[in-house]
């Protein structure tokens, strides 16, 4: 693993496809070839997954419930209104759009053990009716043109291979007049706070996830991949790239995460 006694910043750049060789691309900050990244992020939460729910109140101290809230919010609920929730692991944002009384919804994700998770959870809770289960890569997933109103992602973005792809599918499977939503850690954006936040990321959490589930190399992986992500505009940009149009943004507890919104007109 690389050192981290000096945290790395990347480019406003980073994440975006093309950026790196061609026959590379980003696993945390190492380069790896690019065909084997996805079985390497499907590592990664193959471990995780039943540790999933804890590891997010540790990366996020808890404030990761708020901000879902505030994301299904944006998703605005409607019983007709239908949501593709990609890289939806244990669920939160799906079970939180059919509680708000939202429509058919479809709780995806590439990762089987994640996806197992979120449908025991779904089955203690009562939230079978009205919601479906699909193991799917985002950058290719099996749905017509125009088929959903709502896609949304949260946490997951960052994980994927080709970012622009994902954005692009969504915007393909959107209805018109559709709305795509992610939910994504982002760039810090008060200064005096970076400090504080590079050396919970890089050294606590690392020894927590140790801790909790007996895994520091995927916690590791998985504060790298938030440092590689795009930073708010860039994702901006990206999103408008992929054809979707009144593109915004708004932070969230000083940019330690961040949701995107974009329409297909």
């Amino acid at each position: 693993m690389t050192d981290n006694s000096q945290p790395y910043h990347p480019s406003p750049s980073a994440g975006r496809p093309g950026d790196r060789h061609a026959d590379t691309t980003d696993f945390g900050f190492r380069d790896v070839p690019l065909r084997e990244k996805k079985s390497m992020v499907r590592e990664v939460f193959d471990s995780v997954a039943s540790k999933y729910d804890i590891m997010n109140d540790v990366m996020s101290l808890g404030i990761h419930r708020a901000w879902k809230k505030i994301f299904v919010n944006e998703l605005a609920p409607h019983p007709d209104l239908s949501l593709l929730d990609l890289a939806g692991g244990t669920g939160d944002i799906s079970f939180g759009w059919l509680r708000g009384g939202g429509g058919p919804a479809i709780l995806s994700d590439i990762n089987v053990s994640m996806l197992s998770v979120g449908r025991n959870r779904a089955l203690e809770r009562g939230l079978v009716s009205g919601l479906n289960f699909l193991a799917v890569d985002a950058e290719a997933i099996p749905l017509a043109d125009n088929s959903v109103d709502r896609v949304s992602i949260a946490f997951g973005l960052r994980n994927c291979t080709d970012k622009l792809q994902v954005l692009r599918e969504a915007r393909r499977i959107l209805r018109p007049g559709g709305r795509f939503l992610c939910l994504e850690f982002s760039r810090v954006q008060v200064a005096a706070f970076a400090p504080v936040y590079d050396a919970w990321s890089f050294h606590v959490l690392p020894r927590m996830g140790a801790a909790i589930a007996g895994d520091r190399e995927s916690y590791q992986y998985l504060a790298e991949s938030i440092r590689m992500f795009p930073d708010q505009e860039t994702l901006a940009d990206m999103m408008r790239e992929a054809g979707l149009e009144r593109v915004s943004y708004q932070n969230l507890s000083g940019g330690i995460a961040a949701i995107h919104s974009g329409w297909k007109i």
